[in-house]
């Protein structure tokens, strides 16, 4: 089945970054749009739903405010018509709640009639006569396929769970991603011991978790290849970084610089919350009163270089990175804290030859967003390369779809500031530049 209709913009994926381009996109007519996602609803993160866990940003970082603070598609909108304004007022956290977080954007979803679940896409073509994309849409629900067609496109497939490659492919049952959390949390109380690998957020909420469930018939390790349980480094001026200005400094370095800086922010962007590196000691510290034995063990510098089972578990080798020595440990279970990583979706093949590339194969992802040789086909949270680690920090979401709707539109839709911080982050007019010889 064909839809004749021509779209501006058809998203591909919804995600908090896609979902928040649909709401700013709602109330503007003169740009035709429609997102598209094959999973039944949305569901963000569901696996580490976690009761107190919070996002690491304040909650003007939602869908759209920082690029309309008058949407009605805020969450503050959303708590005013949930009848929860007043209990977020007297609670005086600026951190959302991340289930809270997750029931907003589905309230958004059920506003927006211009995104559509259970939608999956199996192939992109261009026309070349109609100077538009095509869309193979399968419907999930009824196994039909409907042909979209539209001007621009962007990418909001998100990341995928990034697993060792030892681990790729292998039939491990009781090796999991921390994206499978929440699903196994019973069995693996019902087990006798797990390791968590990992040294970010992920990985420190699962062990706070877990932790007041240990005791002597369960026990539970802690590796990082780190030399430390850093936490992620938020002051008020390194805050700054998270700006238009530092994306454009990044942005104009060479790739091999680009890669060498990324190399050393992990912490401005990977670390751990500090109040909650800080619950996990305090809690260690009142479990241990009385010399009471603990049944946890956290071993930072350990880095995991194969997992084989061994019997009902698994046999973990690591490498201690500072003593350069090599180690083994067994555990019946395994939560990989390993993050996510971008991966191109298959659809994409039938335009490849649209596609611009880095010499690393990379997308050559342009200042603006977009990725092709004819500006038209914009990307989120797949240009960490290009544009730096605020790629995936909700808080410039709502920027960078101010930058791609003003692109589609070819006008200014919404204000984008262009200058934020006080700090300088290059050579200004008014400096001397020298170069050393």
């Amino acid at each position: 089945m064909e839809n004749n209709r021509i779209y501006d913009i058809i998203g591909i994926g919804i995600g908090p970054f896609n979902l928040g381009l649909a709401a700013l996109l709602e109330p503007v007519d003169s740009i035709d749009s429609l997102f598209l996602d094959q999973a039944e609803g949305f569901d963000w993160h569901p696996g580490l739903m976690l009761d107190n866990a919070t996002l690491q940003v304040p909650f003007m970082a939602d869908l759209v405010t920082m690029a309309d603070p008058a949407s009605p598609f805020s969450f503050l909108n959303f708590l005013k018509e949930t009848d929860r304004l007043y209990k977020f007022y007297i609670r005086e956290s600026f951190y959302i709640l991340r289930k809270e977080y997750n029931l907003y954007c589905q309230w958004v979803c059920c506003k927006l009639e211009n995104c559509l679940f259970g939608k999956k896409v199996e192939n992109i073509t261009f026309d070349d006569t109609q100077q538009v994309y095509t869309i193979d849409v399968l419907d999930l629900k009824n196994n039909d396929v409907i042909r979209y067609l539209t001007r621009k496109l962007v990418l909001g497939t998100g990341t995928q769970p990034n697993l060792p490659k030892f681990v790729e492919g292998k039939n491990y049952p009781n090796v999991l991603h921390t994206s499978e959390y929440l699903q196994r949390k019973k069995d693996i109380l019902q087990s006798e011991s797990v390791s968590i690998i990992g040294s970010g957020q992920s990985a420190a909420e699962i062990f706070m978790d877990l932790l007041p469930e240990t005791d002597a018939s369960f026990k539970m390790n802690w590796f990082t290849r780190p030399d430390r349980f850093f936490p992620m480094e938020y002051s008020k001026l390194t805050l700054e970084l998270t700006s238009p200005e530092y994306v454009d400094h990044f942005y104009q370095m060479s790739s091999e610089k680009r890669k060498n800086l990324l190399a050393k922010q992990p912490p401005l962007y990977k670390g751990i919350n500090f109040d909650l590196i800080n619950e996990i000691f305090d809690t260690l510290y009142e479990m241990s009163v009385g010399n009471t034995p603990l049944h946890v063990e956290l071993r930072p510098s350990s880095q995991l270089d194969s997992i084989y089972p061994e019997g009902n578990a698994y046999l973990l080798n690591f490498t201690h990175v500072q003593d350069e020595v090599s180690f083994s440990h067994l555990s019946d279970y395994i939560i990989l804290a390993t993050g996510y990583k971008y991966r191109e979706p298959e659809f994409l093949k039938g335009i490849e030859h649209l596609i611009e590339r880095t010499e690393e194969g990379l997308f050559n992802v342009s200042r603006n967003y977009t990725i092709d040789r004819d500006a038209a086909v914009f990307v989120q949270n797949a240009e960490l390369h290009t544009h730096g680690f605020v790629t995936p920090d909700l808080g410039m979401g709502a920027y960078r779809n101010a930058v791609i709707i003003n692109a589609v539109a070819g006008k200014e839709i919404y204000k984008v500031e262009n200058r934020i911080a006080f700090q300088q982050f290059n050579t200004s007019k008014g400096w001397t530049a020298k170069h050393s010889s």
